[in-house]
């Protein structure tokens, strides 16, 4: 079974001091260096994706959508959060980045499928922000698209627009077929198995 890392949106937008701050978002930086450490040491993918969105996005309330304007193209507060670290050769997936087009999953408009199967990857490890959208939704699509999804709990947070939107979205990913884990199981698979262990070819450089 080989596993590729997928970080969704840790930019600082959703971080303390964003245009769209989650509550308690940065918290989750340090753990998930962990994980993207262990990948990286593993040579196994890893992918980070990011809102990318022009200034007249159908998200942002001045077009109708439902949010301030956040990560627009180019700006600060589209920057990977600045404690995230990047290892060379990871890839970046931009998403949202179509004016007239919502973009909550990593694989809707991206060719992020199709990398991940060239790579030969069959699980993808999910954590980042937010759970009860762009995490919630790339999981969905991934287990549509028949990978093997795991979400590493502690490494994720929701917005709760709602109170228990992100218990909701957790119990839709886990009926759909998604294994919700902790950053302890992952790390302490990559250090023991060799079901993750490296074989040439697979990295996630574009």
């Amino acid at each position: 079974m080989r596993a590729a890392l997928l970080v969704v949106d840790l930019q600082r937008d959703f971080c303390s001091g964003g245009a769209l701050p989650v509550k308690n978002g940065d918290q989750v930086v340090p753990e998930i260096n962990r994980i993207i450490n262990g990948f990286d040491r593993h040579s196994l993918p890893i992918f980070f994706t990011r809102d990318w969105h022009p200034p007249n996005h159908i998200s942002f309330k001045s077009q109708g959508g439902n949010w301030p304007p956040h990560c627009v193209q180019g700006s600060t507060g589209a920057e990977f959060h600045p404690a995230l670290r990047i290892p060379l050769g990871a890839a970046v997936i931009s998403k949202g980045d179509v004016p007239k087009e919502e973009a909550y999953s990593g694989f809707r408009g991206t060719d992020l499928e199709t990398r991940l199967r060239k790579l030969g990857v069959e699980e993808i490890v999910l954590c980042g922000l937010t759970t009860d959208y762009c995490v919630k939704e790339s999981a969905l699509d991934a287990l549509r698209a028949g990978f093997k999804v795991s979400v590493v709990r502690d490494c994720i947070r929701a917005v709760d627009v709602k109170p228990g939107d992100g218990a909701m979205a957790l119990s839709a990913m886990k009926k759909a077929g998604a294994k919700i884990t902790a950053s302890s199981s992952v790390i302490k698979q990559l250090a023991s198995t060799q079901q993750w262990s490296h074989h040439p070819g697979l990295s996630g450089q574009s």
